[in-house]
């Protein structure tokens, strides 16, 4: 039985109808690790995958939450039901709480057909990955028809992140250099959708250009993203950024590309979220095993070399898995 009350079914019927309290509590239980919020997500699995979803990245500081803000709005006005995870993986302080530019969605939080969710890392990515594919999850099986997931930055850990989204809009302003170096040279996966922020910026047509150079390099020309000019403030080229979106995305799915990219994204989650399971056992072996420990700090000595201690940790991980 979940804590306060909920009992597993009642969450799982509660998630499915739309509640919002209840989508709130499970997605707690998943961030809590909990056995019964995995159970959760469990049940309502088969009713994912009809929600479109829609990564939002970029460097900190260009204007992801207003432009999400002004985006959910215009969602709301086609009469779409939305959901929004934001993940902020930097911040040890705030724990995923909504503070900067984030608070704009406020706008939104009195909307019930809007949920809002912002999930920090609480001391380990694995989990962090973990715990949004969850929250994900569960959004989508609350019935919405569009989620974001913003993250507040253009690192490998939010690249992991994002790869959960059918299609990636990358938001980028005048001055954000170091992520156009990025795309230049291929670091930074090439995403479905650009929107130079801050279009009254002296420099906003400068960034468009230079962005669109680096774009044509890619020899596939229907892998070229459309690049817009936005101002999130004021919801100008919104309506055209939601319209390049959706686009993108039929684009995707008359090709088929759309179902493939689905089904390579789901295989690279349970791949990291494998990978995050390991290191945590290996982590836990490293620190509680003795004779793990005894060479390691053999190794320390140079007494043992570092192979011969990797050899026993995974023996040590193997026979613990058998067990």
């Amino acid at each position: 039985m979940a804590r306060r009350g909920w009992t597993q079914e009642e969450l799982v019927t509660g998630v499915l109808a739309g509640d919002r309290r209840a989508l709130a509590r499970a997605i707690s239980l998943v961030e809590d690790g909990e056995p019964v919020g995995a159970a959760v997500v469990r049940e309502v699995y088969p009713r994912t995958g009809r929600a479109a979803s829609i990564g939002v990245t970029g460097p900190p500081g260009v204007g992801k939450s207003s432009l999400v803000s002004a985006l959910v709005g215009h969602a709301r006005a086609l009469e779409k039901r939305v959901g929004v995870v934001s993940v902020d993986p930097s911040s040890p302080f705030t724990q995923g709480a909504l503070l900067g530019d984030r608070i704009r969605l406020a706008d939104h939080f009195l909307d019930p057909e809007v949920y809002i969710r912002s999930m920090g890392t609480r001391g380990h990515l694995g989990g962090l990955a973990e715990a949004t594919l969850q929250a994900l999850l569960l959004v989508d099986a609350s019935g919405k028809d569009v989620v974001f997931l913003e993250t507040v930055g253009t690192g490998q850990s939010e690249v992991e992140v994002i790869g959960i989204a059918d299609v990636v809009l990358l938001v980028l302003m005048p001055g954000s250099g170091d992520a156009v170096q990025a795309l230049k040279a291929g670091i930074m996966e090439i995403p479905d959708v650009i929107a130079v922020n801050k279009m009254d910026h002296p420099a906003a047509r400068t960034m468009l250009q230079e962005v669109r150079s680096v774009v044509a390099l890619d020899p596939v020309r229907e892998r070229r993203p459309p690049i817009l000019l936005t101002e999130a403030l004021r919801g100008e080229g919104v309506p055209e950024l939601w319209d390049a979106l959706e686009a993108r995305r039929a684009e995707l799915h008359a090709r088929g590309e759309l179902d493939a990219r689905r089904d390579r994204n789901l295989s690279g989650e349970v791949e990291v979220l494998a990978v995050a399971r390991v290191r945590e056992l290996v982590r836990r072996t490293m620190r509680d095993d003795d004779g793990v420990r005894a060479l390691v700090e053999a190794v320390q000595r140079r007494e043992v070399d570092p192979l011969t201690a990797v050899g026993a940790v995974v023996d040590a991980v193997t026979r613990g898995g058998a067990r």
